[in-house]
Formats: structure tokens, C-alpha cells, sequence
């Protein structure tokens, strides 16, 4: 009895290693999801977006040519608040940033491991909204991350995109030849030909 008791808690222990780190990644705790980040400037997307109607690719407009949204340069802020808000004190950082030359310093709140490739203007010029990943930010005091951004969330939408995202797909018949056409070749004239095959994210 204490043997098989023995080998029971063995066997449970080997388990554990491998269950264990596969469950943890998988947490918010790791992924960072719904962790509020404190930034340099108390940027309220709901003012803008709600408010003032501001698109998210006015800010964020690399986002249809790059594979990164990026962060708006301040000069694109301070478009506007070079005629209102001026002397507001909240704007401080800003105004410095414009005419020091240095960046804002803002801290970084959907991050993907370095060895996934993501290319935000496939996702965007084919229709993909900025929500189905980074959520409502137009109901957001603060930016925080949604999304678990895990494989198998990103997969369950390349396995199924128009259940995913109905509203904002291309006419049925086109869809296929459609997600064919948005990968380019990649290295050693290997295709990318399904959004399902490991080099559509790992190259």
C-alpha cells in the first residue's frame, strides 16, 4: 500500500510539472490581462473617443501599413491641444515632449512574446475591428488588456473568422480567396496559405 501510495505521489509530481506551467501561462497573472497600467500622461480614451469622436486610426494610423499600431507621435497630440488646453497642468509632459524631442515614455499595455509575428495592417485593411482584440478602449479611463492574446485565442479566430467577427467580414464567396491573398511569401519562398499553418505567426 505505501508503495503504490508512493508511486501514486510520484506520478502526480511528474504530472505537475508539466500541467502546471502549461496552466499558468495561461492565467491573467501571466498574461497580464485586465492589469492597469499607470502611464505619464492621464490619457482618457473616453473623452476623446466618445467626446470628441476621435477614430482609432487617427492616433494609432501606422496600424493600416506597419505590423505595429505604434503610439502616436506628440506632435500628432498636440494638433490639437496646440489651440485648446494649452496651459492645462494635466498637459505638462506633453508640451515638454514637443519641444524637447523626447517621447513620451508611455508603458507598453499589449505585449506579445518576441518570437510571434503579428502584422497589425493584414488584420486591419481586411476589416478586423480594433475591439475583437483590444476591446472597447472608448469606454476606458485606462487602457487595459482584454484579451489573453494566448495561441489558442488567437487560432480559435483563424479557424473560424466569420463566426468571429460576422459584421465585418467580405462578401461570403470572397472571404476564402480573400484570406489567401494577405500573406505575403515569406522566407525561402515558403507560403503562408492557411491562417492556421505555424509560420502564419512563427517566421
Amino acid at each position: 500500500m505505501v508503495y503504490r501510495l508512493a508511486l501514486l505521489v510520484l506520478l502526480a509530481g511528474a504530472a505537475s510539472l508539466v500541467v502546471v506551467p502549461m496552466l499558468y501561462v495561461r492565467t491573467a497573472y501571466n498574461t497580464s490581462q485586465f492589469q492597469p497600467w499607470d502611464q505619464p500622461v492621464e490619457f482618457d480614451h473616453r473623452h476623446h473617443v466618445r467626446d470628441d469622436g476621435i477614430e482609432c486610426l487617427y492616433c494609432h494610423s501606422s496600424a493600416e501599413r506597419s505590423a505595429s499600431a505604434g503610439v502616436p507621435p506628440t506632435a500628432v497630440c498636440m494638433g490639437c491641444h496646440d489651440e485648446i488646453w494649452q496651459q492645462s497642468p494635466l498637459l505638462e509632459v506633453v508640451r515638454r515632449s514637443y519641444f524637447s524631442g523626447q517621447p513620451i515614455p508611455w508603458r507598453r499595455v499589449h505585449q506579445l512574446p518576441g518570437f510571434v509575428y503579428f502584422d497589425h495592417s493584414v488584420h486591419v485593411v481586411h476589416g478586423i475591428p480594433c475591439e475583437r482584440c483590444h476591446g472597447d478602449v472608448g469606454s476606458m479611463p485606462r487602457v487595459t488588456q482584454v484579451a489573453p492574446l494566448t495561441m489558442n485565442w488567437c487560432l480559435d479566430c483563424h479557424r473560424d473568422p466569420q463566426s468571429r467577427i460576422p459584421d465585418h467580414r467580405p462578401a461570403d464567396n470572397a472571404w476564402d480567396a480573400s484570406v489567401r491573398m494577405i500573406f505575403k511569401p515569406v522566407a525561402r519562398d515558403r507560403r503562408v496559405t492557411l491562417l492556421t499553418t505555424c509560420t502564419t505567426c512563427h517566421r
